[in-house]
């Protein structure tokens, strides 16, 4: 019964992952903004770069576009909670509200994944068996891969969330993080919480499955694309893939460090460096990654700047 009365009394969560000096705050707080107005803007340039331009209307930048969306919607379920925690003295959120985070913060990195994935894929295809490709990814396929990136990196995580919303929550309130997280959050619940090892097994089979498919994916692109005569075929062939691979090995890295160490405990200010490197920096050097790295990518950014400019100009 005093169970019962505790657990209907804790309706918060505490962040206990932010700076403790009050004074400091500010330094963090204008470069993370910085950062997140870089990947909102960065990424609905990319994002209207691709979907402007029809010579990049093909599979690849298709999928880089939705990428791009994704990781405004990514970065937007934690770091306005972030800032705003930055500059406020409560540092709190509601149980509820830390679920919506973890929901919509996870089932859009699984999508991110997913898509990830499929891009992989996408590039096997297309450099290893190029004479099938338009064939094999049709303009149906992949908008059918696209969406279902999305409906299941949303749908997969329902069950879990639906079960971590009947746990009882009525001891310490503080989350070691700065934004809510499966782990941090189940040690607080008054219960076994040897569901947190299957939780981190789950987490691990989806990660491991998804890096095995694009590391082999990739171990195959690279055999084919070294066995092409010409040195300036090589460097065409792997400019396509540069791109990808360089944002895979930044999200799976930084999600490897957060999610495959199981009983391995960090300090915490480890912890929030982790978590603000598949959070906050991975997503900050998309956008990047994929305009500089890329030739069609930046004619297609001068493009929709240049219109820009004309609309601009003709509405003055």
């Amino acid at each position: 019964m005093v169970r019962s009365n505790q657990t209907s009394m804790v309706t918060e969560f505490f962040f206990s992952g932010f700076p403790k000096f009050e004074d400091g705050n500010l330094l963090f707080f204008i470069p993370l903004f910085i950062i997140y107005l870089f990947i909102i803007i960065g990424n609905l340039i990319v994002f209207f770069a691709v979907r402007m331009d029809t010579h990049l209307h093909n599979p690849m930048y298709n999928f880089i576009s939705i990428f791009s969306f994704l990781e405004i919607w990514y970065t937007t379920a934690t770091i306005p909670k972030m800032l705003s925690n930055l500059v406020s003295k409560k540092r709190t959120i509601s149980v509820i509200g830390c679920l919506l985070q973890m929901y919509f913060f996870h089932s859009l990195g699984n999508s991110e994944g997913i898509l990830l994935t499929t891009m992989a894929i996408d590039r096997y295809v297309a450099i290893c068996i190029p004479l099938r490709y338009p064939t094999i990814m049709t303009p149906r396929l992949c908008t059918q891969l696209s969406i279902g990136s999305c409906i299941f990196g949303f749908l997969v995580l329902l069950p879990e969330i639906a079960w971590i919303s009947t746990l009882p929550f009525c001891g310490p309130n503080q989350i070691h993080q700065i934004f809510c997280d499966f782990e941090p959050v189940l040690r607080l619940a008054c219960t076994d919480t040897s569901m947190i090892l299957i939780e981190d097994v789950i987490h691990a089979i989806a990660i491991i499955f998804s890096v095995l498919i694009i590391s082999l994916s990739y171990i195959r692109i690279i055999t084919v694309i070294l066995r092409i005569p010409s040195a300036e075929g090589r460097q065409k062939a792997f400019s396509t893939c540069a791109s990808h691979l360089g944002v895979f090995l930044m999200f799976y890295g930084s999600v490897s460090l957060m999610y495959l160490r199981f009983s391995a405990t960090f300090p915490p200010i480890l912890d929030t460096i982790i978590a603000l490197m598949f959070a906050v920096l991975a997503p900050f050097f998309n956008p990047i990654i994929y305009s500089l790295r890329n030739k069609d990518m930046k004619i297609a950014i001068k493009k929709l700047l240049c219109l820009q400019k004309v609309f601009y100009a003709s509405a003055s």
